[in-house]
C-alpha cells in the first residue's frame, strides 16, 4: 500500500474555486451572503483522524484469513460442523462482536436475525438465512441508526454448488472483516446516535439478510439515516489491468424507490432526480474521504449498483431507506464467482492472494469515520420547504432538530455534482438567501451539533426527505 499522506486533487472542486475567484461582480455577491452568526468549531475534527488511524490492517487479515478457513460459506452449506459451512462461519462471527462487546463493558446487543426461506430461485427448498447483528446503542437518539454491513456467504461458478470450496476472500469476506473491525474502534467511543454492525446473509441466492433486516427495520420504527454496503473492498487489480490502492466507488441511486405518482409529479417541476437521501448521503462520505482518509478519492457512481447487478442496500433502498454500496473501483472477474481452478495459465477463485489488506483497512476507516461522524451529528432536519418562484431571492424553513446548536444551507450549481457554496444560519427554523435565485442552483439544509458535526444535506420536498420511521 501507498502509504503517503498526499491527498488527491478533485477535479470536482475545481469549478467552484474558478467561480469564486473568477469576477468582480460575483465575488461581490457571494460576499455579500457572508454569515454573521459563528458556526460550531468543526471542519476537522480530531476524534475522526483518530478513528481512522485505529484501524488496524492485521486485524482484517486475521479476520479474513478465519473466514476462509470454514471452505465455504454457501447459504445452504453445512449448518453442524464447527469447522466448515455458514453454521460455523456465523457463530464465529457472533463470537467475536460478543468479544468486542465483553471489551467495551456490554455496549453491542448482539443477536441472530433469521427466517426461513424457500420456493426462490435459488432456495427451493427451506432453509434458516440468518444473520448477526450487533448495535451500539446512541445515549441520546437510540432510534436514529446508521448501519455498516457486509455479506457473510460464499459461491463458486454454479450458485448452487454448496459443496466445493468457495473461499470467497474478497466477496465478501472482506466486507464483514471491516464490519468487524470498525465495531472494535467504535466501540471505543459513545455516540448520540445507534452505530449497527450487520454481517448479512443469503446475499449471493437473492439478497435475504437484508430484505429480513430492511423489512424488521420498518416494523420497528428505526429511523435508518444510512446503509453504508461493503461488498468487496480488498481487491486493487482489475480485469482491465489497473492496479489501483487510491480510489474507491460509492454506488448510490437517484429518484427512491418509494416515491409515490404526486411525488415524481412534484419532482418534475422541482427537481430532485439527483438529490436522494441515499444521494446526499454519497455525498457526505465523498467528503469524510476528502478530509480524512489519506489518499483516498472516492468517485460517486450515480447507479443504484454495477451495471445490472445488486447487493445488499437495495432491500434497504426499495423500502425508502438511504443506502449505499461501498467497494474497490477495478474488479476482477476471474476472481469472482469462480471454481478453483487454472485454465490457459489463469488462475480463478476468490483467494487470500487476491486481496490487499491495507486497501480494505483504507475503505474500513473510510466508514468508520462516516458512522462516527453521522452518529454525533444531529438527525438531519425533517419538514425541509423552499420558495421562491419568480422572485430576487430563496427562502428555506425545516423543523428544528433534537440536539442540533444551529443549520447550515448549502447551494451548487445544477450540474455540479458537489455543493459548492454553504451559510451557516445559526439556530432558526427558516432563512432567506437574498438575491440567490432559486431557478439557478439545487439547495438543501444541514443541522449541526454544538461540537461541529453535521448531518447530510436534506433535499427540500419529498424527493430529498429522509422520512422513513419518523414523520417527515
Amino acid at each position: 500500500m501507498n502509504r503517503s499522506l498526499r491527498t488527491p486533487t478533485k477535479r470536482k472542486w475545481l469549478p467552484a474555486l474558478a467561480l469564486a475567484l473568477s469576477s468582480g461582480s460575483l465575488a461581490f455577491s457571494v460576499g455579500a451572503i457572508a454569515a454573521t452568526d459563528k458556526q460550531p468549531e468543526a471542519a476537522e475534527q480530531q476524534k475522526l483522524h483518530d478513528i481512522a488511524a485505529q484501524i488496524n490492517a492485521d486485524n482484517i487479515e486475521r479476520d479474513i484469513t478465519k473466514l476462509v478457513s470454514f471452505g465455504t460459506r454457501h447459504t445452504l452449506s453445512e449448518t453442524e460442523s464447527d469447522t466448515r459451512g455458514i453454521g460455523a462461519a456465523r457463530r464465529w462471527i457472533k463470537a467475536e462482536f460478543e468479544r468486542i462487546s465483553a471489551d467495551c463493558g456490554g455496549c453491542l446487543e448482539v443477536y441472530f436475525q433469521s427466517r426461513v426461506i424457500s420456493g426462490e430461485p435459488r432456495i427451493p427448498d427451506p432453509v434458516e438465512v440468518v444473520s448477526v447483528i450487533a448495535v451500539q446503542r446512541g445515549t441520546s437518539d437510540p432510534n436514529r441508526y446508521v448501519i455498516m454491513s457486509g455479506d457473510i456467504d460464499s459461491r463458486v461458478s454454479d450458485v448452487m454448488d454448496y459443496t466445493s470450496d468457495a473461499p470467497g476472500a474478497n466477496d465478501n469476506a472482506s466486507g464483514v472483516a471491516g464490519t468487524l473491525e470498525a465495531a472494535r474502534v467504535l466501540s471505543k467511543y459513545q455516540f448520540n446516535g445507534s452505530i449497527v454492525y450487520a454481517a448479512l446473509a443469503g446475499e449471493e441466492q437473492g439478497l435475504f439478510g437484508g430484505r429480513i433486516m430492511a423489512e424488521q427495520a420498518l416494523a420497528d420504527g428505526w429511523f435508518i439515516e444510512a446503509v453504508l454496503n461493503n461488498d468487496m473492498i480488498g481487491n486493487i487489480e482489475g480485469i482491465n489491468g489497473v492496479i489501483d490502492n487510491t480510489t474507491a466507488r460509492i454506488f448510490a441511486e437517484g429518484t427512491r424507490m418509494d416515491e409515490q405518482p404526486n411525488e415524481a409529479n412534484r419532482r418534475r417541476f422541482t427537481g430532485g432526480e439527483v438529490d436522494s437521501p441515499t444521494r446526499n448521503v454519497a455525498r457526505y462520505i465523498d467528503q469524510i474521504a476528502d478530509r480524512y482518509i489519506p489518499n483516498l478519492d472516492t468517485m460517486v457512481v450515480y447507479r443504484l449498483d454495477r451495471f445490472g447487478r445488486g447487493g445488499h442496500h437495495r432491500p434497504f433502498n426499495d423500502l425508502g431507506f438511504p443506502g449505499v454500496r461501498i467497494m474497490e473501483t477495478n474488479e476482477n472477474y476471474n476472481r469472482q464467482h469462480q471454481d478453483l481452478r487454472t485454465e490457459n495459465g489463469i488462475k480463478f477463485g476468490d483467494t487470500l492472494d487476491g486481496v490487499d489488506f491495507d486497501y480494505a483497512a483504507k475503505l474500513t476507516a473510510l466508514n468508520a469515520v462516516s458512522l462516527a461522524s453521522m452518529a454525533w451529528a444531529p438527525a438531519p432536519p425533517a419538514n425541509v420547504t423552499i420558495a421562491g418562484a419568480v422572485q430576487p431571492s430563496t427562502s428555506l424553513s425545516w423543523d428544528k432538530v433534537p440536539g442540533a446548536a444551529g443549520y447550515k444551507i448549502y447551494w451548487r450549481y445544477t450540474d455540479q455534482p458537489q455543493w459548492q457554496f454553504s451559510r451557516y444560519v445559526g439556530d432558526v427554523d427558516q432563512f432567506t438567501l437574498d438575491n440567490v435565485v432559486i431557478d439557478n442552483y439545487f439547495f438543501g439544509v444541514a443541522s449541526i451539533s454544538a461540537d461541529g458535526y453535521e448531518s447530510p444535506v436534506v433535499y427540500p420536498g419529498p424527493a430529498g426527505a429522509f422520512r422513513v420511521g419518523r414523520d417527515n
